[in-house]
């Protein structure tokens, strides 16, 4: 007489739908995109957010950008030293790709100046010394223009314990005067373009006559890749377009004179 079989068969894995493996593959590479970390230490998505909001139409709240990206672990000094200028260039290469209007790369401009304030004010500096602070000026001369560039120098310099002050595209007697009053340890020219460094060596000229003796003078800036022997054309003392070398190269040689 016929039975039933009632034997177990082997169980068979049932085949996912072959989208269902393609969106996991895109989920887990756009959520390593997301975290990927370039060679200077950015993580795109999050300088995609700054540009986003450096562009957007409408209000902007700088505290609130800023929360948002110490939201994405990154410290005052990354936003100021790494973020901040690489979205200053991106904006800076939109305008010139005409990717974005000259008045849309004006206020992004002006709103990242206003983060580098923002993100400086609470910052306090690394490094506190017994002794007297030295005092910097930052210099953007005549025909240079890139003042958030100067303004993320100051924020550095206000770190490292330096008092800053400022001279944007002011005459020869105006900063003359500046010098004279202000009385720095360190004096940083920027400059962009080699075209300017006529101007720099006039520049450079104008601190030394008004400056006390011992004012250490460098130059930084973009002119620092694209142009040689910077030192000796434009009579600086230092070549650097970092805050820390300039800093460390004045407190040496006011080391060194204190001992002669």
């Amino acid at each position: 007489m016929p039975t039933d079989d009632h034997r177990e068969t082997p169980r068979t894995e049932r085949s996912r739908p072959v989208y269902v493996d393609a969106l996991a593959t895109r989920v887990i590479s756009v959520l390593s995109s997301r975290q990927a970390v370039s060679p200077g230490g950015m993580r795109q998505f999050v300088l995609d957010h700054l540009l986003r909001a450096a562009l957007c139409p409408g209000g902007f709240e700088p505290a609130e950008l800023i929360a948002e990206l110490r939201g994405h672990r990154l410290s005052v000094d990354e936003i100021i030293d790494i973020y901040i200028p690489q979205a200053a260039i991106v904006l800076g290469q939109m305008w010139v790709d005409d990717d974005a209007s000259f008045a849309q790369v004006t206020i992004g401009s002006m709103r990242l100046q206003s983060l580098v304030g923002e993100a400086a004010a609470g910052n306090v500096p690394d490094v506190v010394t017994d002794r007297t602070r030295l005092t910097g000026l930052v210099v953007v001369p005549a025909n240079e223009q890139h003042f958030l560039g100067a303004s993320v120098l100051s924020a550095q310099l206000r770190r490292l314990g330096c008092d800053v002050g400022t001279s944007f595209d002011e005459d020869e007697g105006s900063l003359a005067a500046r010098v004279m009053l202000e009385s720095p340890d360190l004096a940083l020219v920027t400059c962009s373009r080699i075209e300017n460094l006529n101007t720099v060596r006039r520049t450079v000229q104008t601190i030394r006559n008004a400056a006390p003796e011992g004012c250490v003078i460098a130059l930084g800036g973009l002119v620092t890749a694209c142009a040689a022997d910077l030192r000796a054309n434009t009579g600086v003392d230092i070549v650097t377009s970092k805050a820390a070398e300039a800093v460390s190269f004045c407190a040496a040689e006011f080391a060194a004179a204190s001992r002669s």
